[in-house]
């Protein structure tokens, strides 16, 4: 494992990353989704893809990254272009799950790779909404740590300040962006999530232009299980 400072805008960002098969020429680099981390997508792809480096990254504020602040997925997406031209390293393929997906995306690579990717938004259930607004209407009268009656379980043990950026992402409509999106894009997804519902994927599918679409058998975090296939299908392709 290693580390490197990033300074956006005046605030310093330590990346933990990890990099494998660190001499072959070609790079692919793997985001996690939100309240995961950079071992997640190394358990699931680290046998796999052997001709290429794997940079495996802890996004800010997740795994051994720190955050100092909210931000959105932009400034995300920002931050991890500035940890790749720190390394001198243009990935030729960028790998996203859940929200990773949404910043794999903003960094306009030439092949994405989509794993049940966040950006799709999904209308909220009534018991969500009710839980939202009584969470707005208690927040004024209690301390600071009376959010964490209201967090949901992405967010169990994490500080206010991540509770806030996912506040902020959450809602965040990525219809434009999968709309203008250039890369060769692979969207793989698992039969059974409920975490981003199938008709998310085909809906993201529909949306970019250049794309092929694989539902996989498996939740949310497919992709532990099927990582070898994911390689053979992206192989076979030739992208």
């Amino acid at each position: 494992m290693a580390k490197k400072e990033i300074v956006y805008e005046g605030i310093s960002y330590s990346l933990s990353y990890e990099i494998l098969n660190l001499h072959q020429p070609k790079t692919l680099l793997f985001l996690h989704g939100w309240g995961s981390n950079k071992r997640v997508m190394k358990q699931a792809f680290g046998d796999c893809f052997s001709a290429y480096q794997h940079i495996y990254l802890d996004l800010p504020g997740f795994g051994d990254s720190s955050i100092q602040g909210v931000i959105n997925t932009a400034t995300y997406a920002t931050i991890v272009r500035a940890f790749l031209e720190a390394l001198h390293v243009k990935p030729v393929m960028v790998f996203g799950h859940s929200f990773g997906g949404k910043v794999a995306t903003l960094l306009s690579p030439d092949v994405l790779v989509l794993l049940s990717s966040a950006g799709i938004v999904v209308p909220k259930s009534f018991k969500v909404r009710t839980k939202i607004a009584l969470f707005k209407f208690f927040k004024p009268l209690f301390p600071k740590g009376f959010y964490r009656f209201f967090a949901t379980k992405d967010v169990e043990g994490m500080s206010e300040t991540m509770y806030e950026i996912l506040k902020r992402v959450v809602n965040e409509d990525f219809t434009h962006h999968f709309l203008t999106c250039n890369a060769k894009t692979f969207i793989f997804w698992g039969k059974e999530d409920r975490a981003t519902p199938l008709s998310s994927g085909e809906t993201i599918a529909s949306l970019i232009p250049q794309s092929r679409f694989f539902a996989l058998e498996g939740d949310h975090f497919f992709f532990l299980k099927e990582g070898k296939r994911i390689e053979t299908l992206l192989l076979e392709s030739g992208f």
